[in-house]
């Protein structure tokens, strides 16, 4: 099997754990807090959009602009179960975790 179609695989297989991130601005302390189905790939979508200029959250994007990438961290905070729920019960429960995070830390809230 070619080393590629072995990732590929490997990729396919993974345990995804749904859950609730925190990316925080160390020069300021400012913190937002999401949930994501995929904690794992969460963070380069994060920092994609950033680097873009295009993030949903307007005071994430502009403090990500005045104090640059190296000033911010990706900190995953619950791991989530939601085995055997459906998408809607699913979703409704990440959710109410990230409001339950942004409100024990001071954050605001990613859609």
């Amino acid at each position: 099997m070619s080393e590629r179609k072995a990732l590929l695989r490997a990729y396919k297989e993974r345990k995804v754990e749904p859950g609730v991130y925190a990316v925080r601005c160390t020069t300021t302390g400012e913190v937002w807090v999401g949930a994501t189905p995929d904690l794992a790939t969460r963070q380069s979508g994060v920092w994609f959009t950033l680097k873009l200029g295009s993030h949903r959250e307007p005071s994430l994007q502009a403090a990500w602009k005045a104090h640059g990438e190296a000033a911010f961290v990706f900190e995953p905070v619950e791991v989530v179960d939601t085995e055997g729920l459906d998408s809607f019960t699913r979703n409704s429960r990440l959710k109410d975790r990230r409001d339950h995070w942004v409100r024990a830390m001071g954050a605001k809230g990613l859609n």
